[in-house]
């Protein structure tokens, strides 16, 4: 056995290879992708690997996290990666003509070319020595058309590149696997919930909407998406030159995705290769639609919002908890993520958007919408998605008397609910308990739930055009 060992320096741009013949080769890419705005790619290609030679592989995706990057040989396993450098100095005007000092330029202006060499430069003007030797100053600003250039100076990338150092005992072609984190990636949940006719039921669909803003094409990727909170140390890396914005919308086929729980989480995969373009959003069917999911709307009148007790002192101000109050009454539509239901299956977290058709048109209109959380399946689901306009509420202290010295405060709330619809509805009142933790209703005109240790409810059935009328008193101990 030879005891030289050959060190192979290879510049490394991850590429996102897809055409047929790279496929024949085993060569391809895959992403999975997180919600917390990172992914990883996993990459198989082809290296040509010369003895002693340096091997150049452009195009890297531009933020990637270059801490992150693992290299396996398939071909030789025993490829060891000794060194690895980031080279993220990319090309600019700037750069070029700092690059070009004492050297000559051409700098074309309307009607007008200097040529010279470069002595200076700021963001007003440009300095140049002209063979003749005089000093030429041009002005930058609305002036200056085109600056050339004889060729690009070493040492300036026009995409980041990785280089790294290898050892390896078979230079020649190898089948290599590349595994890296990428910032600039994410997706999140989108649904379309239609209601029918008379609220009792609702159609549900689901899409990915997954947006790459890495600097970087994923050509006829393998894409998978993670739902879930998954812990991730964050740590500060080199800032990149560049900016990424949203440029178009792509659309997904019909094929929906094929879910299943992984670790703690649950994964989404595409059961097709698809090609992402930089700064490009595209949508993916997520689930097929479900449809029949039966609903309840529910009104709810919580006047105070989340008005509560806080820890450390009680309330003996007979206006605490008088202002802010609201009349408006909240709309939820609720329904159960089950199987029976025609749901049953994890939903990640997303913005549910929910529309009904204009039965006169049958035109979809907007009603509202809620952004969800993690939820799985038979779990219930509760979206607000509106103020109802003809149910008003009201509410108001009619007494309220205090006595320090035998450690008591006792106050009677009115609340009233009108209902201009033409049907009946019922009304959740949420009223908090916000003076003291130790409290007791005394009297009450309806029946009320205990939601928590600090929280009550009354459910008040208001028919057409009427009125109805909440009263209870509480007593605060201490």
């Amino acid at each position: 056995m030879n005891a030289t060992r050959n060190w192979i320096v290879i510049v490394l741009a991850i590429a996102m290879v897809g055409s047929p013949a790279a496929a024949a080769d085993k060569e391809g890419v895959s992403c999975t992708i997180y919600n917390g705005g990172y992914g990883v790619v996993r990459e198989t290609r082809n290296l040509v690997i010369d003895k002693g030679g340096v091997v150049k592989f452009k195009d890297v995706a531009s933020r990637i996290d270059a801490t992150t990057v693992h290299f396996k040989s398939i071909t030789d396993p025993k490829a060891k990666l000794l060194e690895q450098n980031y080279q993220y100095d990319l090309v600019s005007a700037d750069k070029l003509l700092k690059k070009y000092i004492d050297s000559k330029i051409e700098v074309v202006c309307e009607g007008k070319t200097y040529s010279g060499s470069l002595l200076s430069f700021d963001t007003r003007q440009i300095v140049l020595r002209e063979a003749s030797g005089g000093i030429v100053m041009v002005q930058r600003p609305d002036n200056v058309r085109d600056i050339r250039f004889s060729a690009l100076p070493g040492g300036l990338l026009t995409r980041p590149t990785l280089v790294w150092l290898v050892a390896t005992e078979k230079p020649g072609k190898h089948l290599a696997e590349v595994t890296y984190q990428t910032s600039g990636v994410s997706w999140h949940a989108e649904y379309v919930a239609v209601l029918n006719g008379d609220d009792t039921a609702l159609g549900l669909t689901g899409w990915v909407s997954f947006q790459n803003n890495s600097g970087k094409t994923y050509t006829d990727a393998k894409l998978k998406f993670i739902a879930g909170d998954v812990r991730r140390i964050q740590t500060s890396r080199p800032a990149l030159a560049g900016a990424w914005s949203m440029k178009k919308r792509g659309s997904g086929s019909s094929a929906p995705m094929v879910e299943k729980a992984f670790f703690e989480y649950h994964m989404y995969t595409l059961p097709r290769p698809s090609t992402v373009a930089d700064s490009e959003i595209k949508q993916l069917e997520m689930f097929a639609p479900a449809k029949g999911v039966k609903v309840n709307k529910r009104y709810l009148y919580n006047p105070l919002g989340s008005f509560r007790w806080n820890y450390g002192s009680r309330y003996t101000d007979r206006s605490y908890g008088a202002s802010g109050v609201s009349k408006k009454v909240n709309v939820f539509i609720e329904f159960e993520n089950s199987k029976d239901n025609n749901l049953g299956i994890p939903l990640p977290a997303g913005k549910v958007r929910v529309y009904k058709q204009d039965p006169d048109d049958e035109a979809l209109e907007f009603i509202g919408e809620e952004r969800i959380d993690h939820t799985p399946k038979d779990e219930e689901l509760s979206l607000r998605i509106g103020n109802a306009f003809d149910i008003v509420g009201e509410r108001k202290q009619t007494n309220f008397r205090v006595e320090s010295g035998r450690h008591w405060i006792q106050e009677t709330i009115e609340i009233k609910v009108r209902n201009h619809k033409k049907e009946a509805v019922t009304v959740r009142c949420k009223e908090p308990l916000y003076r003291w933790v130790n409290w007791s209703i005394t009297a009450k005109s309806h029946e009320y739930k205990k939601l928590d240790s600090r929280t009550i409810a009354f459910d008040v059935k208001v028919e057409p055009d009427k009125e109805a009328k909440v009263t209870y008193t509480v007593d605060y101990t201490w």
